[in-house]
């Protein structure tokens, strides 16, 4: 099955640049489709895949950064070039 996550992650302290890079770097190392913007990373690929990636990344994250919160949005199917019907 297609996943497609939107992902935000906020370090809760001031030098948070740093560790979302490290995350968005690790990111784009993987083999998954990704878009981003200033405010999410949208990622596209196989559900079991992602969330296996995702939970040892943000694992890792939560043992890296004292106080961090993520922001997890799922949508079943692959939206990389979802175009809306108006």
């Amino acid at each position: 099955m297609k996943l497609s996550v939107d992902i935000s992650m906020y370090p809760l302290h001031k030098d948070f640049e740093e560790p979302i890079k490290e995350f968005i770097t690790k990111l784009r190392a993987s083999k998954f489709e990704i878009q981003e913007n200033p405010l999410s990373t949208q990622v596209y690929g196989d559900y079991k895949e992602i969330m296996t990636w995702l939970n040892e990344n943000i694992h890792e994250a939560f043992l890296n950064e004292e106080n961090c919160v993520f922001v997890l949005k799922l949508i079943k199917g692959d939206r990389a070039n979802y175009e809306p019907h108006i």
